[in-house]
């Protein structure tokens, strides 16, 4: 038995390109440092005195700035490649972090958040597309997956580490974030020096843009429309739960980091295995909309379970079986849609998508708990997920994505 399971992760992580490592080890150091954005909540709210509303509105600076630096990104990844692009992001980012943690009023903090996260965010297409040139179309939701792996083990140690940061001084959160940002940087270098292939790579890409355009993609767009709703329920994890969890179920900042924790570790542990077993049995929206509902389900239970840690762990498990089965498949999704010459355009689409509901979520959470408290947030988030899942569904059973699902389901099935 146990060395059945041995095996079966070694095939779940073998046929990856040494790139696809190297990529991935560059966001764990990345990510490790990500403290800011899970805390930011309660650091305005705590520290710097801003109500609720304002802290929202602070969160929602993240989510303008990401829509602005992934359509920025998205271009000049299209133009130039993604080498310098990811390398300007990270750099600039760092930097941005150091002076965030500098700033009293609630102006400066959202000119700053504003201005970091452009630079910031302008790093996920060019990723995105890294990830896809250094991946072969047999394992390219297994690397998607490997680089979203780092993310969560870094998000992981920096919700743990951040919580007891948290504790002793909110300041250190901003320069742990900030080093670790530009020392990921450093890495890239490293370990990835850049060479005339990316640059031809790159040309290439410049020639071939406008063949395909992801701004015609009907059925993209739809899609893009499903995964807001998805992605603006998603987000009050990192937003208004910790909130929640602070101020109603009375936690203290050590607990709810490891609570974030908790999400980073399950994904680490069960991700990749899982994508390996499942894959092509269904189609990829199938999925989606299975973990729509479970995260949604994790939400509403915020209602109804007790006021305990138990409960909270319970919570966080449905959300985050839900993220496992749901972004995999999306990138799966809008991966398959693609080429060599609009992986860039899509990629900033999707990004912007995520951006959007960046936005949305804070400014929806914020005010839904000013006007009626948690309990409608709850149970409007519940609902949301309904609408979201439903879409895809239609996605799904009216065979508009017909020609993605014929790249994306294996012949064999059953």
């Amino acid at each position: 038995m146990f060395a059945s399971t041995i095996q079966l992760y070694k095939n779940a992580y073998s046929g990856l390109t040494r790139e696809s490592w190297y990529l991935s080890l560059v966001m764990l150091v990345n990510r490790a440092g990500t403290m800011v954005l899970p805390f930011m909540s309660i650091y305005c709210t705590q520290q710097l005195h801003f109500t609720i509303a304002q802290a929202g509105i602070v969160l929602s600076m993240f989510g303008v700035g990401s829509l602005v630096g992934a359509f920025i990104g998205g271009r000049i990844t299209d133009k130039f490649g993604f080498y310098f692009v990811q390398f300007g992001a990270l750099l600039s980012g760092g930097i941005l972090f150091l002076i965030l943690g500098f700033q009293q009023s609630f102006t400066a903090v959202c000119v700053v958040t504003f201005i970091l996260s452009v630079c910031n965010d302008a790093f996920r297409p060019a990723n995105s597309t890294a990830v896809a040139h250094y991946s072969s179309p047999q394992n390219r939701t297994r690397s998607y997956s490997l680089n979203r792996l780092a993310i969560n083990l870094g998000w992981a140690f920096g919700g743990a580490l951040g919580g007891f940061l948290a504790s002793v001084n909110y300041h250190l959160l901003f320069w742990v974030d900030g080093f670790t940002n530009i020392l990921s940087a450093l890495l890239l270098v490293k370990l990835m020096p850049h060479t005339g292939a990316l640059k031809q790579t790159a040309h290439k890409m410049k020639e071939a843009v406008g063949a395909a355009s992801a701004y015609k993609d009907g059925v993209y767009l739809m899609f893009l429309v499903c995964t807001v709703l998805f992605a603006a329920c998603f987000f009050q994890l990192f937003t208004m739960q910790p909130v929640f969890y602070k101020t109603q179920w009375h936690f203290n900042e050590s607990f709810i980091g490891l609570l974030m924790s908790l999400n980073g570790l399950i994904i680490v542990a069960v991700e990749m295995v899982l994508i390996h077993k499942i894959e092509g049995r269904r189609h990829p929206l199938i999925y989606v909309v299975w973990g729509i509902l479970l995260m949604g389900t994790g939400f509403v239970l915020s209602n109804l379970l007790p006021v305990s840690g138990w409960a909270a762990v319970v919570i966080i498990l449905f959300i985050t079986f839900g993220e496992i089965m749901s972004i995999p498949f999306m990138n799966t999704f809008w991966l398959a849609r693609t080429n060599t010459s609009n992986t860039g355009q899509y990629a900033a689409l999707y990004t912007m998508a995520w951006s959007v509901a960046q936005i949305l979520a804070p400014v929806l959470g914020g005010e839904a708990i000013a006007r009626s408290g948690y309990t409608l947030l709850w149970w409007m988030l519940g609902t949301i997920s309904i609408a979201s899942a439903s879409g895809f569904w239609c996605l799904y059973k009216f065979k508009i994505s017909t020609l993605a699902g014929t790249n994306l389901m294996i012949r064999h099935q059953h």
